[in-house]
Formats: C-alpha cells, structure tokens, sequence
C-alpha cells in the first residue's frame, strides 16, 4: 500500500513568525545577511559566500549575462540558463567576468595601421570606447598608445583616419607596472585623474588595464559579490544530457560554480551528473543539485557530492507540474523536512551542506519565513523576472507595461532536458507556461526595498544573522482568518491608494 502523509503540504502563506525579544544593537542597520552557497566542515568557511541570500532562477527568461552583473553587484548570484547552446551559455559567463576586474585583461585592441571606421565597428561589436593601442592587435602585444571616444569627433573626424594620428601615444600616457597592488594602481588614477591606467610588464607589453568607474562603482555596490580577482562571481546551468560537453565550456569560461537545472532531482541520472563534475575537476569545482521535496531526496544528493540542494517541486507561478503530473509538495512543509534531515546530516558526516528554497515565495516575508525554516538563500524567477535586467521584453498592454515571463517547461522554452526521464528528446506535454509580470523597473530600486523589510523583519526576530534568525525564530500556523486580519480590511481604501505587493 502507498504510504500517505497524515499531515497536509503547507505553503508560507499559512505561517507567520513571532517577535523576539529586540535587542538594543539588533537594528536592521546591523542585520548582515552574508550566507554560505556551498558545503564546507563544521567550524570551516565556505568557499564561496553570498552576501545577500538571493540567487535568480536558471530561466531563460531570467538570467542571463545582464542579470547576472546585476545580481552580483547587489551581492547575490545568478545561474545562468543552459537551455541554449553551448557557446552562447559560456559567452555569457565570459561577459560577466569580463565587466569588472580590478585588473582587465584588454579585450577591445587595435593596431596603429586601423581607420577610425575599424575602431567604430570594435566598439560598436564590444561596447567599449576605451581601446589599447598595440603594435600587434593584441591584448599582450607591445603597447603603442590609447585610443577613447574623446580622441576623435564623429562629425568631423575622416572615417579612414589612421589610429596612429589620432590616439593618444605612449610617450604621454599614465601607466602601472605589472605586480602593483589595485590599490597603487587606483592611487595613481585620482592622482593624474584618469579614466583608465594601462599596466604593462617590463618589455613594455601590456598586462591590464584599471578602470576609473570599477573604483567608483565598488563604492556604490559595497555589497558586491567577487571572486579573489575581484571579478563579479557567477553561476551556470547544466542538464543531465551534455554536461560533459557544458560543464568544461562553462569552468573554462570562469563560472564561479555550476547548478543542475532539473524539475526532480531525486534520480539516477542527476546523481551520476553530480559525480562526474566532482570526478573531474577533483572537487575543485563546486556543483550544486535539485530540486527534492523530502529528506530522502537531500540525502541522496548530498552522498553523491551536491555542493548545495535545491528545495521545491511546483511551487513556482509560472510551473504546473502539481497540475499536469500530480507532483509536488507545498514549500514550507518541504523545507522543514530537508532542514531536518540537513542537521541530521551534519551531525553524522560533519558538513554541512546549504539548501535553497526554490519557488512558493508570493511576498517579500515569504523570504524571511524561508531563511527561518532552514533556507540558507532563496532562488526566484518571477521576482527578477519583472526588472529591466530580465530578457523578457517590456510591452504595454491594458494601459499597465508588463515584462514576458516564460517557464522552462513550457513550448516557448523547448527545455526538454530539465525534464528528462531518460527517454524521448522532446517534450510530450508543458509544465510551464507563457505569461507576463508587471514591469517593476531596476532591480537595484525594487532588491532594496525586500532587502530592507528582510532586515527588519529579523531585528523584530532578535537576530542579527541568518544562522541566528534559523537557531532562534518562532513561527506560527495561521488560520485563513487571522491572515486575512493582518492585511487592510473593513475600511474603504482612497482611490489609487498603493498597498503592499508581492514580489
């Protein structure tokens, strides 16, 4: 006979957490939401860490190269969707650890023989306007001068005008030598008050370049989630199909960490993909694993060697899977028993591997209910999906403007291998669907504000940390009744007035 649950599946929609005593220093100014994304020893560190516990979903529709540097200038990650071909998923992984370094290895170069129509073309292809002279075109060769947008004037200035005669020469310019410190090289821009310094080995090649902006904008993002080349840090999708072919195109484009995409992680196939990534980059390169609902499932992946193990069958606006196949389980009940068996696993193995909650999350406290019951972050696509980052296009429709929000496993996206089962390259009927989400704006205006009432939210708690805010929080079941007497109600609101959304 099947084994049936006596208790039903809950959502967080039917909990709510109880105030804690808040103590003097427990503001939400203090409250540090750094959190790890990978297993580590007890009484070790994590090779990587979050400094928000937010990660964008692994959707095409979602994260790409753009939500991406978004993200991680906030100090979260995003995985970057699989369901493309190879080379434009690592592509992607190249531009966003290309966009800020520190130290830049030049990718925009040109030769002293170029036209101005050539250096427009490169720009026009890259986006830069800042571009290394050398005496071969490339981004180790002999540096011979620097060439901007402010060296030539496109109303005036002859399209086949020779880069030579326009750029600025070496004999004039600012540089560094290779081996200083980021710092040295940030102290000698302000001082000449520069755009951009050149550092160059002692045969006068070029090494790197050191942005202005990459200084100034650190400033404004301290929160920025880097790698030790100061490099914004990133996250990759893998299928359970090619991931011999993905996984080195991905590791060989810098991705900080990798992510098996999959509707049901609890299979054969996920373990043997997980195994063969920490085979062969001999553990160096972490992987994460999902999605499970159960304690049978964390385990199972956390044996095969699952770096973190994703949370939640279902739950997510844009997924029918509950729908279609009857598969599933609410959020909250799902992540408290995978909690559980986390601690179990801890105590008997001494790691202690990182779950994410992936899906069921309607409000912004959602957030701060998922982190209690034992989340170490959070994964989202409808959220992320409504900023101007996101792929989706914006249109207007009915007056309001909206942004397209498509499922993996709908027809639009054609993602066959999320929901491989071992047989038939092809989808025989959807688990997602098409559809749109209000247009929200930039994700830096809308994460501030959830990052704000995540922060209050735990100074209410008591707690100062995420691990305290799991070790202390009090949560309670509420009835419909009581969750309907916590929003406005038996009042005539003003017209147009704005009321607290969702995410």
């Amino acid at each position: 006979m099947a084994f049936i649950y006596p208790e039903p599946s809950r959502t967080f929609a039917e909990y709510l957490l109880l105030p804690n005593l808040t103590r003097k220093e427990c503001t939400p100014s203090s409250v540090s939401l750094r959190t790890p994304l990978v297993r580590f020893p007890k009484g070790g560190e994590p090779s990587i860490r979050l400094n928000i516990p937010f990660a964008s979903a692994v959707m095409q529709s979602v994260s790409d190269d753009a939500m991406a540097i978004a993200l991680a200038r906030q100090g979260g990650i995003s995985f970057i969707f699989c369901s493309q071909p190879v080379t434009s998923q690592a592509e992607m992984v190249v531009r966003v650890k290309r966009f800020k370094a520190g130290f830049v290895a030049s990718d925009s170069n040109v030769r002293p023989g170029h036209t101005l129509r050539d250096v427009l073309a490169l720009r026009d292809r890259t986006g830069h306007t800042t571009m290394a002279v050398t005496e071969d075109g490339s981004p180790t060769g002999r540096l011979l001068g620097i060439i901007t947008s402010r060296d030539y004037r496109l109303s005036s200035t002859p399209p086949d005008a020779r880069v030579a005669d326009l750029m600025t020469p070496f004999a004039d310019l600012v540089y560094g030598q290779e081996g200083m410190s980021l710092s040295e090289a940030n102290d000698l821009i302000w001082e000449h008050k520069l755009n951009c310094l050149p550092v160059i080995t002692e045969e006068g090649r070029l090494s790197a370049l050191v942005f202005r902006k990459d200084y100034a904008e650190h400033k404004e993002n301290p929160l920025e989630l880097v790698d030790a080349d100061k490099r914004l840090v990133v996250g990759a999708g893998i299928n359970t199909r090619d991931y011999a072919e993905r996984a080195p195109a991905l590791v060989e484009a810098g991705a900080d960490v990798l992510c098996v995409d999959s509707s049901d992680g609890f299979s054969e196939w996920q373990s043997e993909t997980i195994r063969w990534v920490k085979d062969r980059w001999q553990g160096k390169v972490p992987v994460g694993g999902g999605n499970v609902v159960d304690a049978e499932g964390f385990r199972y992946l956390a044996e095969a060697g699952a770096d973190f193990v994703k949370v939640g069958i279902g739950g997510g606006s844009i997924c029918i899977t509950r729908e279609q196949k009857g598969i599933g389980r609410g959020q909250a009940t799902a992540l408290i028993e995978v909690a559980e068996a986390r601690a179990e696993y801890l105590r008997q193995t001494g790691t202690y591997v990182p779950i994410c909650s992936d899906g069921g999350i309607v409000l912004d406290y959602h957030v701060a209910l998922a982190l209690a019951m034992g989340a170490d972050f959070v994964m989202m696509g409808r959220y992320f999906a409504r900023f101007d980052e996101a792929p989706g296009r914006r249109l207007r429709i009915g007056g309001s403007f909206v942004k397209e929000y498509w499922g993996e496993g709908s027809n639009r996206a054609r993602n066959w291998q999320r929901y491989d089962a071992g047989g038939a390259a092809h989808l025989s009927f959807e688990e997602g669907v098409d559809a749109y989400v209000p247009y929200a704006g930039p994700l830096k205006d809308n994460l501030g504000a959830t990052l704000g009432k995540l922060c209050s939210t735990m100074a209410s708690c008591g707690s100062s940390t995420i691990a305290e805010l799991q070790a202390t929080a009090r949560i309670t079941l509420a009835s419909a009744v009581s969750i309907r007497e916590g929003g406005a109600h038996d009042i005539q609101l003003k017209e147009n007035e704005m009321l607290p959304g969702g995410v």
